[in-house]
């Protein structure tokens, strides 16, 4: 489990590193900056207290803890996919944005939904197993 956890946190550095490097080609920092602040905001202020606010009324028994997982997830990936899925319409260069957000978005709803399912499935099969007869 170790070794896991080095390799993740080694993977979880490179993938820094390359966010920083993307940053030296930002040329308007205003942007940037804002951006950057209301994530930290939305995060704080609406994403996390919601998580953890649901997690604590809907769930109880052992799996708070994957239910809260998957409520930060989907969190997350709204809102990254946030203001491509506000400004939806068409535009000049049908290059630009050329996905079906919506339905990326959804079908990511969805692993997340289904994943979460299947940890909860093999913590009740695995702790039914493990009880003596």
């Amino acid at each position: 489990m170790r070794v896991l956890r080095v390799l993740v946190g080694v993977a979880g550095l490179a993938l820094m590193g390359v966010g920083a490097s993307l940053l030296l080609d930002v040329r308007e920092w205003t942007g940037a900056l804002v951006w950057l602040g209301g994530a930290v905001v939305l995060h704080d202020g609406l994403i996390a207290p919601l998580v953890l606010l649901a997690g604590l009324v809907l769930v109880r028994g052992g799996v708070r803890g994957p239910v809260r997982g998957a409520l930060t997830v989907a969190g997350a990936l709204t809102l990254v996919a946030l203001p491509v899925l506000l400004r939806p319409g068409p535009r000049a260069n049908s290059s630009v944005l050329p996905l079906d957000y919506w339905g990326n978005w959804l079908v990511a709803m969805g692993v997340v939904a289904v994943v979460t399912a299947l940890v909860v499935a093999g913590r009740r099969f695995t702790r039914g197993r493990r009880r003596p007869s």
